[in-house]
């Protein structure tokens, strides 16, 4: 249960990393949208509109290292398992 506990919060620390990365390393707040400048074919003026798009910033990171950490703390709580071993006599 132990090892379990600690390669779960080793999976959970990679893979917050990888998506965090992998999503271009946002270093404000999560978002859920993004805003995108588009131009209008009729008058040309220049606006910005809204597509959803998730967005993981610093606290989507801080969350899954505090979360990776309290995996790692209870893997701790757990004591070794001693496996008796038969000795020749």
């Amino acid at each position: 249960m132990k090892s379990f506990l600690r390669l779960l919060a080793l999976l959970v620390f990679v893979g917050a990393l990888v998506a965090w990365f992998g999503t271009g390393a946002n270093r404000g707040w999560t978002k859920t949208s993004e805003p995108v400048k588009t131009m209008d074919d009729v008058t040309g003026i220049e606006g910005i509109t809204y597509q959803k798009r998730f967005v993981p910033g610093l606290d989507f990171l801080g969350a899954s290292m505090l979360g990776a950490g309290l995996l790692t703390g209870v893997s701790f709580l757990f004591r070794n398992q001693n496996h008796p071993t038969k000795t020749a006599s």
